[in-house]
């Protein structure tokens, strides 16, 4: 998060207009999409909401105190509950866009109509951001490989259908799409399960080991 640590980049901010805000399934149109706030947290605490580096900032998405409560919160960020630092990150969203975190600027991040609307959020529309919730079901039959070799530091939606089948395997994605720590434990543990060439590339023997192959040990 932005403050002692660092001056953001300056964003282009588009204001809401009038009606044309509008819930979704729970998500305003105009709010990031999860796979944004994915890799925010992997960015600013590794996606870890418990993370207290005694540093002064907090939790997933590294709040100090001001801020933390500025925008409703109590107690310690790092103590809350993902659902709750969820809705807090939502919140300070819509108060002021991307601007707090350092790192929405390194990962080129872009402000969208909620952005700094002084829309309060409910609870309801900050759970799209997945990481309060329990993991996605994995999804039947194995879809066939989309054609692309998957490697650390990738976000795709493509990636997700393989992550949420290994759920079936024992690890506990919430389906982000984005290939870091975990997925990459993950390939690897399958790969040498499966004798393929321990790479760490997701391509398409990966894949369907995921499906048809031995499954690791998580």
């Amino acid at each position: 998060m932005a403050g002692a640590r660092g001056v953001p980049r300056l964003l282009i901010v588009l204001t809401t207009v009038g009606a044309a805000t509008v819930l979704l399934a729970g998500q305003a149109a105009a709010d990031p999409p999860a796979r944004d706030w994915a890799r925010l947290r992997q960015c600013e605490s590794s996606g870890r909401y418990a993370t207290n580096t005694g540093n002064g900032y907090y939790g997933a998405y590294q709040f100090d105190l001001p801020t933390w409560r500025s925008v409703g919160g109590t107690g310690s960020p790092h103590q809350a509950s993902p659902a709750e630092q969820d809705h807090r990150a939502l919140y300070l969203y819509r108060m002021r866009g991307w601007q707090p975190w350092t790192c929405a600027g390194t990962l080129g991040l872009r402000a969208d109509g909620d952005a700094r609307s002084k829309r309060v959020p409910t609870y309801a529309e900050s759970a799209y951001i997945g990481g309060g919730g329990a993991p996605a079901p994995a999804p039947t039959g194995a879809p066939p490989w989309p054609g692309k070799v998957f490697t650390h530091g990738d976000c795709d939606p493509d990636l997700r259908p393989w992550q949420l089948r290994m759920n079936a395997h024992g690890y506990h994605f919430e389906g982000t799409g984005c290939y870091y720590a975990e997925t990459r434990t993950a390939v690897l543990a399958l790969q040498r399960a499966n004798g393929i060439p321990d790479s760490g590339h997701l391509g398409p023997k990966t894949w369907v080991a995921a499906w048809e192959g031995t499954p690791p040990r998580p």
